[in-house]
């Protein structure tokens, strides 16, 4: 195999991904490895495209928002509508993160609140016990 190419084994165990998730993102059109034999063969290509799939997923990008992303690659143009929509997928992510915080935040301040009003409600010796299952 040359240098610059790269087995379904050698990807999956470099990024720590199954085989079955290679195939996956074959399937779905976001690799595309070239057939010696039964094996797959992928390009360098290739796996800077699993790269930025892995590193969208883990920024909370879908399959289809990390395709689009990735098929504006134009380094003609020095990618800048690709930059561009990259930058606003994240601004919209980041806002719903920080939405989803403060809910988070809110909730947990209820349930402090509640947990201390049930709390002060039970009798002294039941509040030991409460406050010990809790722990």
């Amino acid at each position: 195999m040359a240098a610059d190419s790269y087995s379904i084994s050698d990807l999956a165990r470099e990024f720590e991904v199954t085989t079955r998730t290679l195939r996956f993102y074959e399937e779905k059109g976001l690799l595309a490895p070239v057939r010696s034999g039964n094996s797959r063969v992928y390009s360098s290509t290739d796996r800077v495209r699993l790269k930025l799939i892995l590193r969208g997923k883990r920024l909370g990008f879908s399959l289809d928002e990390s395709r689009d992303i990735i098929t504006m690659y134009e380094p003609t143009t020095g990618n800048l509508r690709q930059l561009e929509s990259l930058l606003a997928k994240i601004q919209e992510k980041r806002t719903v993160l920080e939405q989803r915080r403060k809910e988070i935040d809110s909730m947990l301040k209820d349930l402090r609140q509640t947990e201390s009003m049930c709390l002060e409600a039970l009798p002294k010796r039941s509040r030991k016990v409460a406050g010990r299952a809790g722990s």
